[in-house]
């Protein structure tokens, strides 16, 4: 479900309109979240690391009410859920895209999520068979501490889309573990302020 924002009378309006005529409208940035006790709690409970800090990232984009505008057609949306595309990786060095709904149980998430991977496995299709613009793009990189990230877009094509990143999962001499994470999202729905609510909310999750 979504909800049609009043443009004209949006508090955002002037923000909409200067950033929505620009080439490249998202804006990016990369921070260092610690994840030691995530971590230990996903092994703990035998539960998949990706898993587990990406329901909380959902969790997180879900209760900041910028990260669930979109544009579509030249109006701006509020959806009441947003889900997840991420890539998964094959056994063949591909990857395919997903769709993952999000539930607020967290079981539940876990098992809409290891029947979707477990389907994108079995197919060499690079798209979901659901697609739509009630998503955030994730993706993970378990190979790179990276300490910056760009997206290969299309620029003829409206997106409005956030896009989350996640780097390789490090770990200091007093055991600490960090993970690089890119959040890439659209200035004409996003400022800087939301972001900072959103990691903010993302790393209380995580710890």
């Amino acid at each position: 479900m979504k909800t049609l924002i009043d443009i004209n009378n949006w508090k955002r309006r002037e923000h909409y309109l200067f950033f929505s005529k620009f080439d490249e409208p998202f804006f990016g940035v990369t921070v260092q979240l610690d994840c030691t006790q995530a971590y230990q709690i996903a092994k703990e409970k035998k539960v998949s690391f990706f898993l587990y800090y990406l329901y909380r990232v959902l969790k997180a984009a879900n209760e900041i009410e910028n990260f669930r505008y979109r544009i579509i057609d030249n109006q701006v949306f509020e959806f009441d859920q947003i889900n997840a595309s991420t890539t998964v990786n094959r056994s063949d060095l591909t990857f395919g895209f997903s769709y993952i709904f999000y539930s607020e149980n967290e079981n539940e998430f876990y098992q809409n999520a290891l029947l979707e991977i477990e389907r994108v496995r079995a197919s060499r299709s690079l798209m979901p068979d659901i697609n739509g613009e009630d998503l955030i793009h994730f993706s993970a990189l378990p190979w790179i501490n990276f300490t910056g990230l760009s997206h290969a877009r299309n620029l003829s094509r409206p997106d409005s889309c956030p896009k989350i990143s996640f780097g390789k999962m490090t770990e200091d001499n007093e055991g600490r573990k960090e993970m690089s994470v890119s959040i890439h999202v659209h200035h004409a729905l996003v400022d800087g302020y939301h972001v900072g609510l959103f990691l903010e909310r993302f790393q209380q999750l995580l710890s």
